[in-house]
């Protein structure tokens, strides 16, 4: 069964490392939903989040494949019950006067921030999980959404564990 699957890979921080990652994705035929990268604690090392959709025998041979590039220090699958899933998006949206208002509750209700405004539009920002930034997307269709960018998925496990504290972690930097 085709299920969404959030990977957290910890990789070596240099360059060509995101177009050997995702060209395995495109030689193998596998879509990556989602990608976000960025460096984490360590300035040697970047940790991306691929979101993917898949049935579990596609989930283990990405992260097997995975496994075998050089620059791959950890991969591991983030569980939905048991990790917390984060997006950003800006929206920017037709509103004109006599709509501010609307949407301006719109805004208050799903603790939106708005940070940009024209004669014309307003610019919101809504950081949170998939469906509470579906559901502010789709009532602002309403408005008329002019542009629209979304970050991809961020996550992280919750509680105390770690990618690192995993048995099969090595410090390669």
């Amino acid at each position: 069964m085709e299920q969404k699957h959030v990977l957290s890979v910890l990789v070596k921080n240099s360059s060509g490392v995101l177009s050997r990652v995702s060209g395995l994705f495109s030689r193998r035929g596998y879509n990556i939903d989602s990608l976000t990268v960025g460096r984490t604690e360590n300035a040697k090392i970047s940790r991306m989040t691929i979101t993917l959709t898949g049935d579990s025998d596609v989930l283990e041979q990405v992260k097997k494949q995975l496994n075998k590039l050089e620059d791959v220090i950890k991969v591991i699958d983030l569980k939905a019950n048991n990790s917390v899933y984060r997006e950003l998006v800006l929206i920017k949206v037709n509103a004109k006067a006599e709509k501010r208002a609307d949407i301006n509750e719109i805004v208050n209700i799903f603790r939106c921030k708005i940070i940009d405004l024209s004669i014309d539009t307003l610019t919101i920002e809504l950081t949170g999980d998939q469906s509470k930034i579906c559901a502010l997307v789709k009532l602002l269709e309403a408005y008329g959404i002019k542009e629209m960018v979304r970050t991809g998925v961020a996550a992280l496990e919750r509680g105390d564990k770690t990618i690192v504290s995993y048995d099969d972690y090595r410090e390669e930097i």
